[in-house]
């Protein structure tokens, strides 16, 4: 780590959930303009979150803390993936790009899993 970056920023899972983010943003730009307010803006919303939620746990100095961010991290994910079966539901995405969609986010949900394990040996090795 050098003087310009953050330690979430190393994490791998922090990585693949901007990647997601980034590609979700990209998508709702082809979004038709009545949804820039309604389920374009809960898409990017809800992506956002995650990096977010990520990195504040990776803040925080317990373990029960970031914990509980990286768990909200997760229900942000599911959040994101029900915005995307919406946009396939109205047409906005095809059935091709939902499960495109879908392995993304699978992916992202076993790494934060893994996270979370991670998280909870520390913790549990902490109070020993």
């Amino acid at each position: 780590m050098n003087n310009t970056t953050f330690g979430f920023e190393e994490l791998e899972v922090w990585k693949k959930s901007r990647s997601l983010k980034n590609e979700i943003r990209s998508l709702t730009r082809t979004f038709p303009a009545d949804e820039k307010f309604k389920l374009a803006d809960q898409l990017i919303r809800s992506s956002r979150s995650i990096n977010a939620l990520i990195s504040e746990g990776h803040g925080r100095y317990s373990y029960p803390d970031q914990i509980h961010f990286c768990v909200q991290a997760r229900g942000s994910l599911t959040e994101t993936m029900n915005h995307l079966i919406d946009a396939c539901d109205e047409g906005y995405i095809s059935s091709e790009e939902l499960v495109t969609f879908k392995t993304k986010g699978k992916e992202l949900e076993r790494m934060l899993n893994g996270y979370l394990s991670f998280l909870r040996k520390k913790r549990d090795e902490e109070s020993r």
